[in-house]
């Protein structure tokens, strides 16, 4: 049975920004879900996933029997933007 992949538009913006072929290898990665390199987060993070294609980290969860890409970034600032705008995701 396939998961149902759930992309935020923020994550399709990002991806349409991406040069052809790392946005090539994002969306095979993307579709892949969830094989790939993937890690649990955890702490503050738990119940969410990272997804690593080259320096773009890719985060999810499931949700509501769903998989739910909810945010996509460059490794260096993923984090940082993920702790300070979690809550108003969740909201």
């Amino acid at each position: 049975m396939r998961i149902e992949i759930i992309i935020d538009a923020t994550v399709r913006d990002y991806l349409r920004c991406l040069a052809p072929e790392p946005r090539r290898r994002a969306k095979a990665a993307l579709a892949a879900l969830p094989k790939g390199d993937t890690k649990p987060l955890m702490e503050d993070f738990a119940g969410f996933y990272r997804l690593r294609v080259g320096h773009h980290r890719f985060i999810y969860r499931y949700h509501a029997g769903r998989l739910e890409v909810i945010f996509a970034a460059p490794r260096s600032i993923v984090y940082e933007y993920l702790a300070t705008h979690l809550r108003e995701y969740l909201g």
